[in-house]
């Protein structure tokens, strides 16, 4: 990568950050929408104008359209730890009990944690600091990804096709979870890295990111299957088959860095998940109700229809991108699969953000580069995105759920 291309790479994710992070600012001070939302069978009751009373983490003013939703636990273990009295706790039959906090990972926070140390000196309130710590994190973070996206795509569709991948990421209708306080911007940086690394068999560095997406997201331990797919091609070109074998253990870093968070977290993460989300691996009964349900009310309710138009849509070419780039990228379309499948299947969560999750999916943004090759689809594809996106971060700056 030249330094002209990285520096027009970090000069259009500045001006991507600057006029998000700013719309969001301004479309507040014009309309606002009518409540409750419900785009789904339960945010009726979670958008009214009370409803975020309590909530300290989402109620401090300072760059408050950034924050909705999960970001209340983010903030909570950046800003006083796992263990928050101001996070309601959850109690189970046997008397265990454990903060919601314990159903995210640690990596993020922990991240935010460090940043908002120097904001704090600068008289910003606790809050404000962790707020302000996490969008720089997510902002870099996306940085990252996008640098690791155009440097895997460049070789198949030139500087200007890596280009333009890379802006579709950043426009797509729910990109602006790359410039809230959510984990997206952080794991892209750090999958799309290591899946870039894994490319270019830079074997350590691959499966260190790969351990912290892991730490990030549980989805991040899939890297496992790209890291080892990497390794098997070149072990089959390589000359040194000894120096091979001994990288080999490296490939299970993203396993063990998953162990050794299940020895921390396990037990609360999994108490959690079950009693308040309800998620399980591979749910494919509760899945398919949920579905069923979330496609019935779509018949009667609007907001509905829009949003599981849009969840369907987006699953569709996340699949078909899987299926079109794995001649090409049989690593990154085997980790695509697994981001896909994973998440679609835990129940009820598939009906509420797998339109978010498909956004780490790397090979949804290399068939979106490819299909971009044509100028009608470029121009088309680039003004519904941003449309769609306008209405998709004016909903969550106002706490509507969007995924």
């Amino acid at each position: 990568m030249t330094s002209r291309t990285l520096r027009n790479i970090v000069l259009i994710w500045l001006a991507w950050s600057i006029i998000l992070i700013g719309y969001m600012q301004l479309v507040q001070l014009r309309y606002a929408p009518d409540r409750p939302d419900y785009a789904l069978s339960w945010t009726g009751q979670e958008t009214t104008r009370n409803s975020q009373n309590g909530k300290i983490y989402l109620n401090d003013p300072f760059f408050n359209t950034q924050v909705s939703w999960d970001s209340e636990f983010y903030l909570s273990i950046a800003t006083f730890g796992y263990d928050d009295p101001a996070v309601r706790v959850l109690e189970g039959d046997e008397g265990e009990a454990y903060s919601m906090n314990y159903a995210f990972f640690p990596f993020y926070p922990m991240l935010m944690k460090v940043v908002r140390l120097p904001f704090t000196l600068f008289g910003l309130t606790p809050i404000a600091a962790s707020t302000l710590a996490g969008v720089i994190v997510s902002l870099v973070g996306t940085l990252a990804g996008i640098i690791a996206l155009y440097d895997i795509v460049r070789e198949e569709l030139g500087e200007d096709g890596g280009i333009r991948t890379l802006f579709y990421m950043l426009i797509f209708p729910t990109s602006m979870f790359f410039a809230v306080i959510y984990t997206e911007g952080l794991f892209v940086g750090l999958a799309f890295g290591s899946l870039a690394l894994m490319r270019r068999k830079q074997w350590v560095w691959a499966a260190v990111l790969a351990a912290l997406a892991t730490w990030t997201r549980s989805i991040g331990g899939a890297l496992v299957v790209p890291l080892l797919i990497s390794w098997a091609l070149a072990y089959r070109d390589s000359t040194d088959r000894r120096g091979m074998w001994i990288r080999l253990p490296l490939m299970f870093l993203p396993v063990i860095a998953y162990g050794l968070w299940r020895l921390q977290y396990g037990t609360a993460f999994d108490f959690v998940e079950d009693i308040w989300f309800g998620n399980k691996l591979l749910d494919i009964d509760t899945t398919l109700q949920a579905w069923g349900e979330f496609l019935e009310r779509a018949q009667e309710f609007p907001e509905t229809a829009v949003t599981s138009a849009m969840q369907v849509i987006t699953i569709a070419l996340a699949l078909l991108s899987c299926l079109l780039t794995f001649r090409r990228y049989p690593q990154i379309a085997v980790f695509g699969l697994i981001a896909i499948v994973i998440p679609f299947t835990a129940g009820y969560t598939s009906i509420n953000s797998t339109i978010r999750y498909m956004i780490v999916v790397p090979t949804l943004w290399i068939m979106l580069g490819r299909w971009g090759r044509n100028p009608v689809f470029d121009r088309a594809w680039t003004l519904v995105s941003i449309l769609l996106l306008a209405m998709q971060a004016f909903l969550f700056s106002y706490d509507f759920w969007v995924a």
